[in-house]
């Protein structure tokens, strides 16, 4: 089972986005997003809520807990 970092990065390269493209979506900084990415930081909750948003899937399944991408 891949885990958030790993849905996280494979959610944002099939889309051609570099990490500095979700930095400014979150209003951070490619540094800091680059450490949620290799699970070096965890990713706060209302960041994953404003990803889950913007990439237009559920939480459960960037999280691991469900295969389904829209709930």
């Amino acid at each position: 089972m891949k885990t958030y970092c790993e849905k996280l990065r494979e959610l944002r390269e099939r889309r051609g986005l570099k990490q500095s493209d979700i930095a400014l979506i979150l209003e951070t900084t490619q540094q800091v997003y680059s450490r949620y990415e290799n699970g070096v930081n965890a990713l706060p909750i209302h960041h994953l809520i404003t990803l889950c948003k913007f990439y237009h899937v559920s939480a459960d399944y960037v999280l691991g807990l469900s295969n389904e991408a829209i709930s």
